[in-house]
């Protein structure tokens, strides 16, 4: 392999290295010959040193021992240097019986030279590289921050032996529960004691920070089918963290986080890469595992639509698509800002995309035909609605109607009307048994869908009045029902970080209220993949996302006041009752309902009550007949068209007590 082009360094290693193969050869003799080599043996040595160390000069050059700095001299390179002294030392021999100089070679020193080699060469290039280290970071080391690190299992292995090389992180110990790690080296650091020891251990060693190095396994991430062990493994990781993240509160230490143990164990793993705790590290949800070769056949290429596209679900679907390269991403919002902000954003990190930011209401057919019209979109991501419960339950009811369930319909036939091949609601888990008119209108939005489904060919005009029109190619209706993402603009987390930065108190509607979490990355990438697995059976699924384990609301608030470096006697929780409409706990399945497997570990499709031409005609009925309703006639008309709501009764709306709990479940 060619030299590459030399530099100063490069000429000094390359010196260095023919130095000492000279003096691996010198020092072989001396030792075969006890440092007194008879002059018949020094005259050989004479004779041959130019020959051997032109050999090794070459097998050096040959295998790229020059392509690398000393300082970051590790295996590899070791792994070279054996390989390059290995191959010149079945050449040497080979050459001086060639060139006749042979006899006066000991076999001995044949054997003895190599390894000497590798010794000088290999030893020179550790010991350059620690002193090297110790010059740069020595000095630094003083100056960097004392850090514990919360675990002793594999995920602290890859992180110790990245911050023994860091300049802004010193480890002083680790700390673990496993009686049989206690006392014992990882990689020059002691563990030092159990995780609960933190506060006494940090105030004696004057540590500030604590890394928790807690992950799943990789074998976990890998089975199809989360199995019971799965989920107490999970369970178990959870309640680890939380502990961890008590324990830190407790110390006054700041708590840090490390990446997946599959970046670790990948060797993704960077200095850089270990952050502050958030929500989502205490889920215990495992990655989601996409068919990227489905989802290219799905979105590459292609023109995607996605309607509230400057919302939280909404802008994320955008960035996941983007990963696979679509034709052209159309952004259909309301909100001129929100719009603004994701076209800022996606204009600087998406250039090689062509985009279209359109500003209209789902509820304007001309509107939509006019942008369908000129992008004609494959593929349609519907995630505008009005989702906020509290303010849909009161004053705004009728718009809720409006907006989820007219909405949805006008978008979901002008979809039809341009050939749309898919087309995918993102629903929500409020829509099982709801107690709540967002909750029933997103069921109502799920069964405009399932209406539509089989319907080719006479459906309404433009208008959305019926009248015959020529037949269509029928998309696929998909709709994905999922629970709360934690950081959504609507979610609990904003507003009690903003409680918590104004001092408390942190607000919460009732101590066993529950609710499922994911990640806004998570749903999206879920959301994807039901739509790639959607629609292929004759369509109208409703799939159900596994959102794992439900949360406390008001563990999720004491987890925020110790990420945030204080106790509950600096901020307290104060509960208030539930709000109109609000239930203690959610459901993902209606009582009627149940479910079949998908190939995907994380997907389930709902068997739900299915609805037909005639039902849907007589929603759009009702729908035309009034310009506007108050909230109770919405709620007394919504018993007719949601027998689950009607069923489930307003038992929550107006109390806190754990009796309507009862009553409700």
């Amino acid at each position: 392999m060619p030299l590459r082009k030399p530099n100063i360094r490069t000429v000094i290693a390359f010196v260095h290295d023919l130095a000492a193969a000279a003096a691996a050869w010198w020092l072989a003799y001396s030792f075969r010959f006890n440092f007194e080599i008879p002059s018949p043996y020094l005259a050989s040595l004479q004779e041959i040193l130019p020959w051997t160390v032109m050999l090794h000069a070459a097998a050096f050059m040959w295998f790229g021992l020059y392509r690398g700095l000393w300082h970051y001299a590790s295996l590899p390179d070791l792994r070279r240097i054996l390989i390059a002294v290995l191959a010149s030392a079945a050449a040497v021999p080979l050459a001086l019986f060639m060139l006749q100089m042979h006899t006066g070679v000991p076999r001995t020193v044949l054997l003895l030279a190599p390894i000497l080699l590798l010794f000088i060469m290999g030893g020179s290039r550790l010991a350059y590289r620690l002193w090297k280290e110790h010059r740069l970071y020595g000095q630094k080391k003083l100056e960097s921050n004392l850090v514990l690190v919360l675990g002793a299992g594999d995920a602290a292995v890859g992180l110790v032996k990245e911050l023994a090389r860091s300049v802004q992180w010193q480890v002083v110990g680790l700390l673990d529960d496993d009686p049989a790690k206690l006392g014992l080296m990882l990689h020059g650091f002691k563990v030092l004691g159990r995780i609960n020891e933190l506060p006494v251990v940090a105030k004696e060693l004057g540590v500030a920070h604590a890394i928790i190095a807690m992950t799943s396994t990789v074998s976990d991430r890998r089975k199809s089918h989360r199995s019971q062990l799965d989920r107490r493994r999970a369970g178990r990781l959870i309640r680890d963290r939380r502990r961890a993240l008590q324990m830190c509160a407790a110390a006054g230490v700041k708590a840090l986080i490390v990446p997946s143990y599959d970046d670790l164990i990948s060797g993704k793993i960077t200095v850089s890469q270990i952050r502050t705790v958030e929500p989502e590290d205490l889920l215990g949800r495992d990655p989601v595992i996409l068919d990227n070769d489905g989802l290219h056949d799905l979105l590459t290429g292609k023109t995607i639509l996605i309607t509230g596209a400057g919302g939280s679900i909404g802008s994320e679907l955008c960035r996941q698509i983007a990963r696979f390269g679509p034709g052209r991403l159309v952004l259909f919002e309301l909100n001129e800002f929100a719009l603004y902000s994701v076209e800022q954003e996606f204009l600087a990190k998406f250039p090689e995309i062509p985009m279209a930011f359109t500003i209209g209401d789902i509820k304007n057919q001309a509107r939509l035909a006019q942008v369908f019209s000129q992008y004609r979109p494959a593929v349609v991501f519907h995630a505008a609605a009005y989702k906020h419960v509290p303010l849909m339950e009161q004053e705004n009811a009728w718009q809720a109607i409006l907006n989820n369930v007219f909405g949805t319909y006008v978008l979901a036939r002008t979809a039809l009307a341009y050939g749309v091949e898919k087309f995918v609601l993102i629903s929500t888990d409020k829509a099982v048994n709801p107690t709540n008119v967002m909750g029933a209108s997103k069921r109502l939005a799920e069964m405009v869908c399932q209406a539509l489904q089989p319907i080719i060919s006479s459906f309404g005009d433009q208008a959305g009045n019926t009248g015959p029109t020529a037949k269509i190619q029928k998309p696929g209706f998909v709709m994905v029902r999922f629970g709360n993402v934690l950081g959504s603009a609507g979610s609990v987390i904003p507003k009690f970080r903003e409680q918590i930065e104004k001092g408390g108190p942190i607000t919460v509607t009732h101590s066993e209220i529950t609710r499922y979490f994911m990640s806004i990355p998570e749903a999206a990438q879920l959301v994807l993949q039901a739509g790639l697995m959607g629609g292929k059976n004759g369509g109208g699924e409703i799939f159900v996302l596994d959102m794992g384990e439900p949360v406390k609301i008001a563990d999720l608030a004491r987890d925020l006041i110790r990420l945030s470096g204080l106790s509950e006697d600096e901020i307290q929780i104060v509960y208030n009752g539930l709000r109109p409409g609000e239930k203690l706990y959610e459901e993902l399945l209606a009582d009627d309902e149940n479910t079949l497997p998908t190939p995907h570990p994380k997907l389930r499709i709902a068997q739900s009550r299915q609805v037909d031409k005639k039902w849907l005609e007589n929603l759009l009925a009702w729908l035309y007949a009034h310009p506007v309703l108050s909230d109770e006639e919405v709620k007394r008309d919504l018993t007719k068209w949601v027998p689950e709501y009607s069923n489930r009764g307003r038992c929550n709306d107006s109390h806190d007590s754990p009796v309507s709990y009862l009553d409700c479940r």
